[in-house]
């Protein structure tokens, strides 16, 4: 079971492993899955398009508690690693106090290191509630997957539970996240094409934040 990991090339890589080269992870970022959770089925995910064997898979048997996920970070020092980002197959904001939970010891721990959320960006639909004034001072990045310019083509991508409603509401969180953290990123992946990709910069340049096209793997 993967909680803390790398990634490289499509391959995921348990951090104790590469942690015994000490110089390769200088500069590295760190992943915390923390769920197999998420109100979305995206067409495109990883968890339905990628076969990964037993010691390349994201898939949780349980969820690891906060206890748990902070015990694997007592085993190394924060100041090796360049950014810990809390990304798995699952949503990692529907586990949202515990997320703050882990990233408040972090930010005991070291009080520079860089936190970033990836997420679908519906953590105010989850919990029925506003969520980004909650990230203040200890998310450093949330980067949204955007996935598409219109409400109806991004639920035909994501399948989200929570319908047609879902694209406003990621919109909406993003603008929101502007007040609390300071970088705010929406996301689109290279092959939706370049159309569709100057429709996306429009829309995060309407709204000030920015967009990143990362490869589809």
């Amino acid at each position: 079971m993967l909680i803390l990991y790398t990634a490289k090339n499509g391959i995921y890589t348990d951090l104790k492993d590469s942690y015994t080269n000490e110089k390769e992870l200088i500069n590295k970022n760190i992943y915390v899955n923390i769920t197999n959770r998420c109100p979305c089925a995206c067409t495109f995910c990883l968890r339905n398009t990628k076969e990964l064997d037993e010691s390349n898979n994201l898939w949780l048997d349980t969820e690891p508690t906060v206890q748990e996920i902070t015990a694997e970070f007592e085993k190394y020092d924060l100041n090796k690693f360049n950014e810990i980002i809390f990304c798995g197959f699952g949503e990692p904001l529907v586990r949202l106090e515990d997320l703050l939970e882990v990233a408040k010891y972090l930010k005991n721990r070291n009080s520079n290191i860089k936190i970033r959320v990836n997420t679908n960006g519906l953590a105010d639909l989850v919990h029925g509630k506003e969520t980004a004034p909650l990230l203040k001072g200890l998310i450093d990045t949330v980067s949204i997957s955007l996935n598409a310019s219109n409400a109806e083509e991004y639920l035909n991508l994501t399948r989200s539970k929570f319908g047609i409603e879902s694209y406003d509401a990621m919109l909406k969180f993003a603008v929101a996240c502007k007040d609390y953290v300071p970088n705010v990123v929406l996301t689109v992946v290279d092959c939706i094409g370049k159309e569709e990709i100057d429709t996306c910069q429009a829309i995060c340049d309407r709204i000030g934040v920015t967009l990143r096209v990362r490869p589809f793997e």
